[in-house]
């Protein structure tokens, strides 16, 4: 930039489409360098402990000033700010809002937007659309999982919730292992069950066979890969899919997004391989919501923490991904080794994805130049 006047790129969700942001195969390598630059510990995200996920305002049941939003399912607003070091070198922050009942007027349930700043000014770069940018990082995590841990010759996937969000995991985990021709689904109602077999035919030709599946129990066994991103129950574990060891194909890989429970001998068995995002996220969500964490926050990761802070699990069983990317721990340790792998999301992920699209749009020549001053008034 020439300093003082400031210009920043703002980028619609077209320009971010043209600019790369649904390449999963990319979008996954760059979640596998996030993952790796976090096990370094180069990064920051809110609160005093560097970890926090975000901030959210939420709602009271019955608001008693007029105007103010009456709370609802996932009715908030959040705010996700981050920085990245490594090959990234930015700050930024993911804000949105969300409400179930936008869905009523055509819109999606959350509405999100990327600011990227200069790590050392603080100065806008871009401004962006993030609806895509955010749902793409999030499959990419899981995709950074299957591509690692995954068995190589994995046929049959298994989704559990057949939101989008399952849908370009779907798409993601098939760039990654073309084995798969395979894919069963289970849901709870035919609207989103035929939307993404529609999906998944238009953008996973080599899927061959679908099975849609009454039961959870039908959709875990004899999947090589499951991926579990169903909407946030509320009322505790016992509300959460329940996954019976006793259904897991062996070599299994669960990848865990959404709510998703399993018993605890399973996730003591010492065969049992436990991977998580980042194991500072987990703690970050156990000082934020005191134990029992996994009755109000529904990642398996924070049930690993609960069994930490019970002293039934040894700390070091919950093993970082990034971990196993930089090679400072083992991967797949046999054919038939189950494994768990806990996604929170984080907003370190939205800033990589977002730069890296921008970065694309720079050389495209993609998006709006707005100015912000040629000198600003106060300084």
């Amino acid at each position: 930039m020439a300093y003082p006047e400031i210009d920043f790129l703002y980028l619609s969700e077209k320009d971010m489409i043209e600019a790369g942001v649904t390449d999963t195969v990319k979008c996954t390598e760059c979640m596998e360098e996030v993952l790796k630059t976090l096990d370094k510990g180069d990064y920051r995200m809110g609160g005093k402990n560097g970890n926090s996920h975000g901030t959210m305002i939420q709602f009271p049941d019955n608001p008693e000033f007029p105007g103010m939003p009456k709370n609802g399912p996932d009715r908030r607003f959040m705010c996700m700010p981050a920085y990245l070091g490594g090959k990234f070198q930015i700050a930024g922050v993911k804000w949105y809002g969300s409400n179930v009942d936008n869905r009523e007027i055509g819109l999606p349930r959350s509405i999100l937007m990327v600011t990227l700043n200069d790590k050392d000014t603080g100065a806008p770069i871009a401004y962006m659309s993030a609806n895509l940018e955010s749902a793409y990082r999030t499959a990419g995590v899981p995709g950074a999982g299957v591509k690692t841990l995954a068995l190589k010759d994995s046929k049959v996937l298994g989704i559990v919730g057949p939101g989008f969000i399952n849908c370009i995991e779907v798409e993601t985990f098939c760039h990654l292992r073309p084995s798969i021709d395979t894919l069963k689904i289970k849901g709870r109602g035919k609207a989103s069950i035929d939307r993404c077999i529609a999906y998944v035919k238009e953008h996973c030709p080599q899927i061959k066979n679908f099975i849609v599946c009454e039961t959870l129990e039908e959709c875990v066994r004899d999947s090589d890969i499951l991926s579990f991103a169903t909407s946030t129950p509320t009322g505790g574990q016992d509300t959460y899919p329940y996954i019976d060891p006793v259904w897991l194909k062996p070599g299994c890989l669960a990848c865990g997004m959404g709510a998703m429970n399993t018993s605890e001998e399973l996730i003591m068995n010492p065969k049992t391989k436990l991977v998580v995002d980042n194991t500072k996220l987990y703690d970050a969500w156990a000082e934020e919501y005191p134990y029992p964490t996994f009755d109000t926050w529904f990642l398996i990761g924070s049930k690993f923490t609960d069994m930490i802070h019970e002293g039934k699990l040894e700390r070091e069983r919950m093993e970082d991904i990034g971990g196993i990317l930089n090679g400072r721990l083992p991967g797949r340790e046999s054919d038939d080794q189950i494994i768990i792998y806990s996604i929170g999301g984080m907003p370190v992920e939205d800033v990589a994805w977002g730069k890296t699209c921008y970065e694309n749009a720079l050389k495209k020549g993609i998006g709006t130049k707005l100015n912000l001053w040629d000198k600003p008034y106060l300084y």
